[in-house]
């Protein structure tokens, strides 16, 4: 049998190492891009428990089923732990159209009953960079004017929401 020389297979490892990097970016990239969406997403806070304790599940009932997924898409999503939902009649309609979900706004009282040009209103900030979380649609023609928000605040600063619509007109300020 004649002698042959070795034969020599170029760049065989160099192409396994390559392939193999190529396949952890590509992975890592997944991984980012999946972190990147469920933060985006605010997926973050769907474990959140609320101030009654870890697994207490306030308010969830099931549909007519038993289908207790379907009513939670029916529902508008819980606000943050620590957080309610505070619905708020904004004097200004129009500037409740610029509102979107995430927003973050100022909410201003100012006094309805005019005391004069001599002795303006005084003007208040009732609460500061508070998150808007739902804009609902108008249903018709409303009786005191002006548009409906849902803001998530802290309890106490809902409390002063309340009590501020009820003997002042609102107005928000985007932050």
């Amino acid at each position: 049998m004649p002698q042959f020389a070795p034969v020599r297979v170029r760049g065989g490892a160099h192409r396994l190492r390559r392939a193999v990097r190529r396949q952890r970016r590509a992975l890592a990239a997944g991984v980012a891009l999946t972190a990147a969406a469920l933060a985006a997403s605010g997926a973050g806070a769907v474990g959140a428990t609320g101030p009654g304790g870890a697994g207490e599940d306030r308010g969830h009932v099931a549909g007519p089923r038993g289908d207790a997924s379907a009513a939670a898409a029916e529902r508008p999503a819980r606000p943050p732990a620590g957080l309610v939902s505070a619905p708020v009649r904004i004097a200004d309609a129009a500037t409740v159209r610029l509102l979107r979900p995430g927003d973050r706004v100022d909410v201003i009282a100012a006094p309805v009953s005019p005391s004069g040009p001599e002795d303006p209103p005084e003007a208040r900030v009732v609460a500061r960079g508070v998150r808007v979380a739902e804009v609902p649609e108008p249903a018709g023609a409303a009786e005191g004017g002006g548009a409906l928000v849902v803001l998530s605040a802290p309890r106490a600063v809902a409390a002063e929401l309340a009590a501020a619509s009820a003997a002042s007109g609102l107005a928000v300020i985007l932050c």
